[in-house]
């Protein structure tokens, strides 16, 4: 069984007449680095939400089909309960963090999980020295940059130890270089195997680390594989999506019959393909 499976999986919030989510069908394995993208209100943070359970036990509405993540039924288990599988971090880190300063943000989602005082100390520490926390320890969370505060929630969360990081635009509110250093950090979870899901419009840094990509577009999966087929799609055009700019290069190469070996994700690749090619 899939480390996360939708099945047949729609959504309606409670109010609105339209869904949220209409039949998704989607298997991730464990280990998989999978970015979610597509325009506005298309369904991405509701497709987050209801990995953790979210949806549908904090935002209610009409339900159908299942979401088994770990083998639970999401419906089944409350949010508590599948925290410590699947942990979310915000778009706006500020609104999930809720302690006086950095430390006992960290210890509070294990204390409520009635972990050892002994092994909260532990994942503190660890964490504190893993994000680079040390001299902000003892700040207040809502003193601290954008950046800062997103890493104390991705400590938060990863005090949890939970198998699948759940990040919904983490780098939406961030300047280029906060941006890069928590996408960074992100990857290095991945590759030390941490299943991710991650919400981005920032295709250019992201796409050259992840495993598939998935276009959604008013409620539905409309596409999903490797980004170097994804983004090469039309319908990536159609939608509005940032393709990344060695992409777009190819593309227009092709069309000049200019033939590369394969689609760059970044300019260094990009460089490097180009180079190849003047040298055959």
């Amino acid at each position: 069984m899939a480390l996360i499976e939708f099945s047949d999986f729609s959504f309606r919030y409670l109010g609105s007449e339209s869904l949220a989510l209409r039949r998704v069908n989607l298997k991730v394995e464990e280990g998989e680095y999978l970015v979610v993208t597509g325009p506005s209100g298309c369904g991405k943070t509701t497709l987050c939400r209801a990995i953790n359970g979210l949806v549908p036990h904090f935002h209610h509405g009409y339900v159908a089909g299942s979401v088994i993540v770990n083998g639970l039924d999401t419906r089944e288990h409350t949010v508590a309960e599948m925290s410590s599988i699947a942990g979310l971090v915000f778009q706006n880190p500020a609104n999930q963090l809720v302690t006086l300063n950095v430390e006992k943000e960290i210890a509070f989602g294990p204390e409520n999980l009635g972990i050892e005082p002994s092994e909260i100390r532990r994942r503190v520490n660890d964490l504190v020295g893993l994000l680079d926390l040390g001299s902000l320890r003892d700040k207040h969370p809502h003193e601290m940059s954008g950046g800062e505060q997103q890493r104390v929630a991705i400590a938060a969360v990863l005090a949890l130890k939970p198998k699948i990081l759940i990040a919904d635009e983490p780098t939406s509110n961030l300047d280029p270089a906060s941006s890069e250093m928590i996408l960074t950090l992100i990857a290095k979870l991945n590759r030390e195997g941490m299943t991710v899901v991650l919400i981005e419009h920032r295709l250019d840094i992201v796409s050259k680390q992840a495993s598939r990509l998935v276009l959604m577009n008013d409620g539905e999966i409309v596409m999903d594989g490797p980004p170097r087929i994804v983004l090469t799609d039309a319908r990536c055009e159609e939608l509005g999506i940032g393709v990344p700019k060695a992409t777009q290069i190819y593309q227009r190469l092709k069309k000049r019959n200019i033939e590369l070996p394969r689609v760059p994700l970044s300019g260094e690749e990009l460089a490097l393909l180009v180079q190849e090619a003047s040298h055959r």
